[in-house]
């Protein structure tokens, strides 16, 4: 349901969703090979890559299904907060919540949010284009 393969799909679950919301699972942010990783490090602004892999898999959900997945990208971030430095120093699992505010067929705007337990690790709201290079077509 994502553009990724292999070591960079990196949520492990879906935990629930509806029409609107998606939460999703992951603990890849401990594993030492995590592609994202810098300098044996994974800095907590990795967690927008995850909240964008779960708007991905909302979108996924909430289409037609066996349809081929909308490409997407992500055009804007707004109203970021970083409350941590680095993911990879978290013991637990990476919380990771996606609602969606307002969208249409060509773009759509999420509110996320990333936390392990009750530790709040950074939120914001995101725009992604989508199927941008059928827009022309």
């Amino acid at each position: 349901m994502i553009p990724h393969s292999g070591v960079m799909c990196l949520l492990e679950g879906v935990v629930f969703w509806d029409a609107n919301r998606i939460r999703c699972v992951s603990g890849t942010h401990r594993d030492p090979h995590n592609p994202m990783r810098a300098d044996g490090e994974l800095p907590a602004l990795c967690g927008i890559e995850y909240a964008a892999q779960a708007m991905a898999v909302h979108g996924g959900l909430g289409g037609a299904v066996g349809a081929r997945p909308k490409t997407g990208y992500l055009a804007s971030l707004r109203e970021v907060v970083c409350r941590r430095g680095r993911l990879d120093d978290l013991a637990g699992d990476l919380i990771v919540d996606a609602e969606r505010l307002m969208g249409d067929g060509n773009r759509v705007m999420y509110r996320f949010n990333v936390r392990v337990g009750n530790v709040d690790v950074l939120g914001g709201r995101a725009t992604v284009i989508l199927d941008a290079g059928a827009a022309g077509s």
